[in-house]
């Protein structure tokens, strides 16, 4: 008699940056084989690419990310920090001014870890590739799904030399982040128009590099300065992180009609007279530039609603970025690609492989991780004039008034601030800030009285310079 084998489970994943390796990790656990499709030549080590020009700015892993990476990495955390990533406590290691004012420094409640994003890439790609099941065809473009509006059999693909062809999979994830294709595909396999939401800020954002003070270059902690969305106008905001060699990456940003400059003249300047307050601006006058600045104007909030479709193929999935992306001035996009990720194989899973329905039931749960980073980021967003076509809702208004309110209690309660960093730092939803003692908290009102200035050390300030 001949033995009968069982077909091998295929996927392929469509972007190789960070929600794609993590997405073809997950695969990689339910899935025979597993290919990652990107366009860019993958370097071997952490080098910059012509595709993710967003690595010049500043980035962040909530600690919400850098758990589901961890889980799906075991070991990954330290592997980083060996690299040279810091993590820095929530908020202890935070000296940020908020709409309302500055917040303390409470103790430790979440974590944050810092690095520049080709460290970050590079150190989850080696682990990720390392994996015999993996797969990854770069200098590669994804042109078209094959298939039809009821199943997506594979992906055709476009080598950088050499012709066009076909990869079968059982599963084809899409996570080329912003410059998805995912919603002309479909349309053309016959599936109708997706909704999605667009909210616009106009924001811009200017990045460098730079050399932190001897003092300070083992251990400082994330300076930010926050817009009050109640002052009217343009809303300017700056972050200093301290990231891997003793170095600071410094990002500017504004809406329209308070822009930072591309000029690498004027970056010091915008920091110190432009901001709320002048700290980032002093801080960057006694650091070493290393770089020039790096500018960008894609900072949109786009999300497609492909979980309203009235159907959806099986066979496919979009997630991360190409699903929803989110300004990135909030830094939340690479924890919530992670946790997309996890999620997606966790889905797969639950209800197996093949199973009928399951790639409907994998884009439906991809709501869950971008629920909370979306609110953020549009209830902001979506205050500043131009940026969305169907204007405020009286929801945008409620739910803006109730976290501006949290916001001021966060300055002086220390239980609040840990609520809302609950969230921000996506490791809860959003519905701890809807319960009775927060909501008794919010009308209460801060308990501490206001700081007058930032809150940092004696020892930062002069382990920075300052006076």
């Amino acid at each position: 008699m001949t033995e009968r084998t069982t077909p091998a489970r295929t996927a392929v994943v469509l972007g190789g940056s960070h929600t794609g390796m993590l997405a073809a990790r997950a695969l990689s656990a339910v899935a025979d084989r597993v290919t990652v499709v990107e366009r860019d030549a993958l370097p071997a080590g952490p080098e910059p690419r012509k595709g993710l020009p967003q690595a010049r700015h500043a980035h962040m892993l909530w600690s919400g990310g850098a758990q589901a990476v961890e889980r799906l990495l075991p070991g990954i955390t330290g592997t980083l920090r060996d690299a040279g990533a810091n993590r820095l406590p929530v908020t202890t290691d935070m000296v940020v001014l908020g709409p309302r004012g500055w917040f303390r420094r409470w103790a430790e409640s979440h974590h944050v870890l810092l690095a520049g994003r080709d460290l970050l890439d590079a150190t989850i790609r080696a682990r990720v590739l390392a994996d015999e099941r993996i797969d990854v065809l770069d200098r590669t473009e994804a042109v078209g799904l094959t298939g039809t509006a009821a199943a997506v059999t594979g992906v055709r693909v476009r080598p950088h030399q050499g012709p066009e062809r076909t990869l079968r999979a059982d599963l084809v994830v899409d996570a080329s982040g912003r410059g998805s294709r995912a919603a002309h595909w479909l349309t053309g396999l016959g599936l109708p128009e997706p909704e999605r939401r667009v909210v616009d800020s106009g924001l811009a954002y200017a990045s460098r590099l730079f050399r932190a003070p001897e003092a300070a270059r083992k251990h400082f902690p994330v300076v930010n300065v926050q817009p009050d969305p109640r002052a009217g106008g343009p809303g300017r905001a700056g972050f200093l992180l301290p990231i891997e060699d003793g170095r600071w990456i410094v990002t500017l940003s504004g809406t329209r009609g308070g822009r930072p400059s591309p000029d690498t003249d004027d970056f010091a300047r915008f920091a110190r007279e432009e901001l709320r307050h002048p700290v980032i601006g002093e801080l960057v006058e006694r650091a070493e530039p290393l770089s020039d600045v790096a500018y960008t104007r894609t900072t949109v909030n786009r999300r497609y609603l492909y979980e309203r479709m009235p159907a959806w193929p099986e066979g496919f999935a979009v997630i991360g970025d190409a699903l929803a992306a989110f300004n990135p001035v909030y830094g939340h996009g690479m924890a919530v690609g992670a946790q997309s990720a996890e999620l997606l194989g966790e889905v797969v899973r639950r209800y197996g492989w093949g199973a009928p329905g399951l790639a409907r039931r994998v884009q439906r749960a991809m709501t869950r991780p971008i629920g909370a980073a979306w609110d953020l980021a549009v209830g902001q967003d979506i205050f500043y004039p131009g940026a969305a076509e169907g204007g405020i809702t009286r929801r945008d208004r409620l739910l803006a008034a109730y976290v501006d309110r949290l916001m001021l209690t966060a300055t002086g309660n220390g239980r609040i601030a840990r609520r809302v960093t609950d969230v921000t730092s996506l490791e809860r939803g959003a519905a701890v800030l809807l319960t009775p003692p927060v909501l008794l908290a919010a009308v209460a009102g801060p308990l501490k009285p206001a700081l007058d200035g930032p809150p940092l050390t004696v020892w930062e300030r002069k382990a920075a310079g300052l006076p």
